[in-house]
């Protein structure tokens, strides 16, 4: 059960995905090749989906769940892609990653074990109840501007953010630093599943204040989510 659904899920992820990715293509299209930050990189998913359709200047992923970690690094670490076994965050420091079954839910948010669409979820992944849904592991988090500094990257073409939840935490880390990001990919979960202090309204008006502006959105199928595109309306591209 578990399996056919992933799979059905993966199917119309793939063209959700695709098309993102030409949005992204049209408004980078003059560039020989591409800087990215991956918040949330999982399993690469993202990584080899730009890798193939972009010319790679510099990959920097953040992945904190350490066993997803290990075969991401093995699989996908090089002169070019540079990985990192931490999560992103406006505090640094040591948080706690509450790691569920279905690895790609995984967040530093709690799971609201009321909601419908938890239960429903759920029911169907671990129908069974052979496994806990949740175990905790500690995880270190950085800022993201402080990353930039200490590492010299000057620009940053793509800043992708999927974090199931704690995207806003995630960009309020950039601090000034987001002067120096083109584009913004985000994923903002409309269901009451993950229990966060935000709305996308707040991550709107927060980037709108920075200057940029809203260039794309699109449906996941079958979940209560969106991903949008925000383009740096002040940086050249």
């Amino acid at each position: 059960m578990k399996v056919f659904i992933k799979t059905i899920l993966n199917i119309f992820d793939f063209f959700t995905q695709k098309k993102i990715i030409n949005e992204i293509k049209s408004v980078l299209n003059t560039q020989s090749s591409i800087s990215l930050i991956d918040v949330g990189s999982h399993k690469g998913e993202y990584i080899s989906s730009i890798k193939k359709n972009f010319h790679i200047d510099k990959i920097y992923g953040f992945e904190p769940n350490d066993e997803i970690f290990n075969n991401l690094n093995k699989n996908f670490s090089s002169d070019k892609i540079q990985l990192y076994n931490c999560g992103v965050s406006n505090k640094k420091g040591e948080v706690f990653l509450n790691k569920n079954i279905e690895s790609s839910s995984s967040s530093i948010n709690e799971l609201n074990t009321n909601s419908k669409y938890y239960k429903k979820k759920f029911f169907l992944l671990n129908f069974l109840k052979l496994k806990e849904v949740t175990t905790k592991s500690k995880i270190q988090v950085v800022r993201l501007d402080e990353f930039m500094n200490k590492n010299n990257i000057k620009k940053i073409d793509l800043l992708k953010i999927d974090t199931e939840g704690f995207e806003f935490n995630v960009i309020k880390s950039i601090g000034s630093r987001i002067n120096d990001i083109k584009l913004i990919h985000i994923e903002h979960h409309f269901d009451d599943m993950i229990i966060k202090n935000y709305t996308l309204s707040d991550i709107h008006g927060y980037l709108t204040n920075k200057g940029f502006i809203k260039l794309f959105k699109i449906k996941m199928k079958f979940r209560k989510s969106f991903e949008y595109l925000y383009r740096n309306k002040n940086l050249q591209i």
